[in-house]
């Protein structure tokens, strides 16, 4: 059977894949199907996460989900139940695999309503992750804002290492990020060595100190966080507020206990300091060597978590 290659000049499939928009009287979001990633979302006009084009390729994993590990894998290299496992690098500059396999996989949609829409993936078993997990995301949209939630279920006969993440960008809302203040619900910092992978905890001091707000002038962060701050609602809370008072927040629940801010001093200058990763995590770098935080997922287990965003 031969596969049929569109002809020069026709129409091809923009590079995130399928586009699924989802709205709720101000509220607007673009859902991928490449990496099952919220492309945009804006509240009455206003940007709430760093939005990408179309026919743009996720430039700095904006709003990827981070599966089955976030943040970094020292060497790409672990050992499970006695078994050393090697994944692609795919950060070079420190030897490390970044954020997951699921981030440039294409999503299957299951359910497309006008404020919600459900994707999922079948992650298949691989060298250096012979594990077989089933991912569904649901992204809906209320007068609260947008909740995500994310289950995933281990389909294979063994027990899996497991861990996520997602990877918001908040907005500025158009001013330059030094004239931002940044707020984040957390006690503890994780200390790190050059390659950004854990060396232990401190506490949060100085201009890492972030449960007030703080101006974002002059803040260099590529940080965890830990020891989470909790409101009488069990949410934990990040703040990025623009000089108009506008804030973009992204807020967890009880199922993550880890945040990793980033001021984007260190990417593609091109896109430098466009807004504040405020990450979501299940556990902190190098989870799969160091055992920290890291979930067993056992044969037809379930692990599910929930959070969200909002503009106040």
């Amino acid at each position: 059977m031969t596969t049929e290659i569109p002809p020069v000049g026709a129409a091809r499939p923009h590079p995130s894949g399928d586009q699924f928009r989802i709205s709720h009287e101000g509220h607007r979001a673009t859902v991928t199907q490449v990496g099952a990633a919220l492309r945009q979302y804006s509240v009455d006009g206003r940007d709430v996460v760093v939005p990408f084009d179309v026919d743009e390729v996720s430039p700095v994993f904006n709003c990827a989900v981070l599966i089955p590990w976030p943040n970094r894998l020292r060497d790409g290299s672990y050992e499970y139940d006695g078994v050393t496992y090697q994944l692609p690098v795919s950060e070079p500059a420190r030897n490390t695999a970044l954020h997951g396999l699921a981030a440039w996989e294409r999503w299957s949609v299951i359910e497309h309503t006008g404020s919600a829409v459900t994707l999922q993936l079948e992650l298949v078993a691989r060298p250096g992750y012979p594990f077989q997990l089933v991912a569904q995301i649901r992204y809906a949209l209320s007068d609260a804002g947008l909740e995500v939630t994310l289950d995933v279920t281990n389909v294979g006969a063994s027990t899996a290492p497991y861990g996520c993440g997602f990877h918001p960008w908040l907005s500025t809302g158009g001013a330059d990020l030094d004239e931002c203040t940044v707020r984040l619900d957390a006690r503890t910092r994780v200390t790190t060595d050059e390659r950004l992978l854990p060396t232990g905890t401190e506490p949060a001091s100085g201009t890492y100190d972030l449960r007030e707000p703080r101006s974002a002038a002059g803040l260099d962060l590529d940080d965890a966080y830990v020891d989470v701050i909790r409101d009488s609602n069990g949410l934990s809370w990040a703040h990025l507020s623009a000089p108009d008072g506008r804030t973009s927040a992204v807020w967890m629940d009880e199922s993550q206990d880890v945040w990793q801010v980033c001021s984007g001093d260190h990417i593609d200058p091109a896109r430098r300091r466009m807004g504040l990763a405020a990450e979501p995590m299940t556990c902190v770098a190098d989870a799969f060597r160091t055992g920290e935080r890291l979930v067993h997922l056992a044969p037809g287990e379930r692990h599910g978590v929930r959070w969200g965003m909002t503009l106040l």
